[in-house]
């Protein structure tokens, strides 16, 4: 299994590669990080070519995966970006509290094993004043999609690492200490519906939500 993950893996998502309708939302949301930015699964680092180099610092690159981390260097060396890999998961964040001001999530919360875990992570390394940017698949609207959700998630958690369809993203992160200032959200073509029903936005710390975090509401 350790092959597919590093090598097979991999292959398989530089091969799917980023269809039109998923590369002109990344072109609106990736531009407005700022400041130090966090990555959270960067995956083959497909996200580094569309923020703007003259608005961010520094992109701390999560991923556990070392076959894309290979990838992801060779996207690092096409930018100017300053970019620090960071070989480690989502449920682990190694970086200061309060130490970024955005934090980036792109088919990543639908995916990492411990989501409430990364989105604890997630909070504590935000400033007060930071954002996330989301950008994720999951439960769809719609009951007929998701009774084929149900039926095909075991195929897409085998073929795509513990990836989730059936997963309310929305509501794992108002949840967990988020208040969600801007969100859209629909059925991103070509794939299939019940694997491309999608949710982008933005995020911020919930001021109203400053609890402990082991009283946070979770869901797994």
């Amino acid at each position: 299994m350790s092959f597919y993950r590093n090598h097979v893996y991999p292959d398989l998502v530089c091969w799917l590669g980023n269809p039109k309708p998923i590369d002109e939302i990344r072109q609106r949301i990736l531009p407005l990080a700022q400041g130090n930015v966090l990555e959270i699964g960067v995956g083959p680092g497909g996200n580094f070519a569309h923020y703007d180099p003259e608005r961010v610092n520094r992109v701390y690159a999560l991923e556990p995966n070392p076959g894309m981390l290979r990838r992801a260097e060779e996207q690092r060396r096409r930018t100017q970006l300053d970019i620090e890999f960071l070989d480690a998961p989502g449920e682990r964040i190694p970086l200061a509290d309060a130490s970024v001001d955005t934090v980036v999530s792109t088919f990543t919360l639908c995916t990492i094993p411990g989501v409430v875990d990364a989105l604890h992570g997630i909070r504590r390394v935000l400033r007060s004043h930071g954002k996330l940017i989301f950008f994720e698949l999951g439960r769809s609207p719609d009951a007929p999609v998701r009774k084929w959700q149900e039926r095909s998630e075991p195929l897409f958690r085998w073929a795509f690492q513990g990836g989730h369809v059936t997963r309310d993203v929305p509501s794992l992160i108002a949840q967990n200490g988020f208040d969600i200032e801007q969100i859209e959200a629909g059925y991103l073509a070509p794939f299939p519906k019940s694997w491309s029903y999608c949710w982008w936005g933005l995020a911020s710390p919930g001021v109203a939500k400053g609890l402990p975090l082991e009283n946070i509401a979770s869901q797994d």
